[in-house]
């Protein structure tokens, strides 16, 4: 599925996956746990970082739509987030007001997780429908390897699905402060295990499409750290898991984005590494996109995993369709799940 570069050790590039894995986490716990802190990684550094990109970073940052608009779109949902678990106040009648108890403001997170999921479903069609041939696109400061298909068309159709079956957000709260956890975390019971995993299966899918040679991190590494937390110390929260993680690697790739793409630590899939071996040698003389036609790259993980996708997203769809038949509750104003015993469990955390 993934080839490692032959200039280190297999067991090396593992080590660093589980070092981004392990960031990824440890980062999440401490911006979730600590609110300031929260707010410094997720207002005050993206200001600075943004500087940067357009100023010193400007010949090596991402600048392609995709990436810009991932950057901040994450960055948007995470300052919604610390909002929504943290902002309160006092009416002129002296009674308390939080953010978290107005509907307004609780779709801004299925709003925001729409955003994000359709932008990933209209690259997938981009690449789907223009790079039907074995193709390196050099823009924007990258170099991708492509070869689109069936996948990437199932591939957009399992995120429609997902972004269908997101239900229950005013049913959101916030988890009660406790001894062993002050986070403020923002609980989202009816998002439970199967819809999680089944985006987990669509995005590392459009990853491994779309961003061929980063997938090794951002399709692995970025999805299962918030999922870990999510199932563990951080049960309930897993929308606010996925958008930290997300903006702070995001953050990090437009920073660095030679640690992903060149070195001994870059991974690519099969069918891009195929691709650019074919393609050694191509004198890349100005940017743009060109076909490889002497490549014949295999194709078949592409197709696997974008059908997973696509069949676990049917099946969701399919839970709900059949529990909106069985309870006839409406999804999209109410919650959906209620008689789970894992809704149960996430909705007792809360205050």
């Amino acid at each position: 599925m993934f080839t490692f570069s032959t200039d280190v050790s297999s067991i090396l590039v593992w080590l660093v996956w589980f070092a981004a894995l392990a960031a990824l986490f440890v980062s999440n716990e401490v911006g979730r746990r600590f609110k300031w802190v929260g707010f410094a990684m997720f207002v005050v550094l993206p200001i600075i970082l943004t500087v940067l990109w357009l100023t010193v970073l400007k010949d090596t940052a991402y600048m392609d739509w995709f990436h810009v608009a991932k950057v901040y779109s994450s960055t948007a949902g995470c300052i919604g987030f610390w909002c929504i678990r943290h902002l309160r106040g006092k009416r002129k009648d002296g009674t308390e007001w939080k953010l978290s108890e107005m509907k307004w403001a609780l779709c801004f997170p299925p709003l925001i997780l729409a955003i994000n999921i359709l932008e990933a479903v209209t690259r997938d069609f981009e690449v789907g429908s223009s790079y039907t041939v074995p193709t390196i696109e050099f823009l924007h400061n990258q170099i991708q390897y492509y070869i689109g298909g069936s996948w990437n068309y199932m591939n957009a159709i399992a995120g429609i699905l997902n972004t269908i079956t997101i239900t229950g957000w005013f049913g959101i709260v916030i988890r009660k402060k406790t001894a062993k956890d002050g986070s403020m975390d923002m609980l989202w019971p009816d998002m439970l295990w199967f819809w999680i995993i089944a985006y987990d299966l669509w995005n590392f899918a459009y990853t491994y499409n779309c961003l061929p040679g980063h997938s090794w991190y951002c399709g692995l590494a970025l999805l299962i750290a918030p999922t870990i937390c999510a199932f563990t110390v951080g049960k309930g929260a897993w929308l606010q898991h996925r958008a930290q993680t997300l903006a702070l690697w995001c953050m990090f790739a437009q920073t660095f984005p030679m640690f992903i793409d060149e070195g001994p630590f870059a991974v690519q899939s099969v069918a891009s590494a195929q691709i650019a071996a074919a393609a050694k040698g191509m004198a890349l003389t100005q940017e743009g996109i060109y076909p490889v036609l002497s490549a014949n790259p295999d194709t078949t993980a592409l197709f696997v995993v974008s059908l997973l996708a696509l069949l676990s997203n049917i099946a969701v769809f399919a839970y709900m369709v059949y529990k909106i038949a069985k309870t006839k509750r409406n999804p999209y104003t109410g919650e959906l799940f209620t008689d789970l015993n894992q809704y149960k469990a996430i909705k007792a955390l809360a205050a």
